[in-house]
């Protein structure tokens, strides 16, 4: 593909892998899984083929609360390119789910200058077509 067919002010999208599928499955239905291991009881985000803790390949989805509170922030004023422009600013959260895991996204429905460390936020996601929908978090 040559750059001339790259368009700038398109956002990327994910291109979800068969460990993942599930995942973003659960996205576009609303609704945010877990792995949870069979053999040691670990819980991860994001979806693999194997468990962190102990490499056991005997995982199963469960759905998460979609509680967390706010870990870290940064606001983000400078558009990292052309497609991000319009959505300065904007909070790019590091989220501790009530379950223990942590997940990177960002903020919908907020002021970034209303948040602060050890926010309650909820889970939720934005439909950005039929097939992919993005995880986001709001305020409590």
């Amino acid at each position: 593909m040559s750059n001339s067919a790259i368009d700038p002010f398109a956002k990327p999208l994910p291109s979800p892998d068969p460990d993942s599928l599930p995942l973003w499955e659960g996205f576009r239905q609303g609704k945010l899984f877990l792995q949870h291991c069979k053999d040691c009881g670990g819980i991860q985000y994001y979806h693999q083929a194997s468990c962190r803790n102990c490499q056991s390949e005997n995982l199963e989805e469960r759905e998460a609360s979609g509680r967390g509170k706010i870990h870290s922030f940064s606001v983000v004023h400078r558009a990292p390119g052309p497609a991000f422009k319009n959505d300065t600013p904007y909070a790019v959260v590091l989220v501790e789910l009530e379950e223990g895991p942590r997940m990177i996204s960002s903020m919908i429905d907020t002021n970034p200058d209303d948040l602060d460390f050890e926010l309650d936020v909820a889970f939720t996601t934005e439909k950005i077509n039929e097939e992919i929908s993005l995880p986001r978090f709001r305020l409590a």
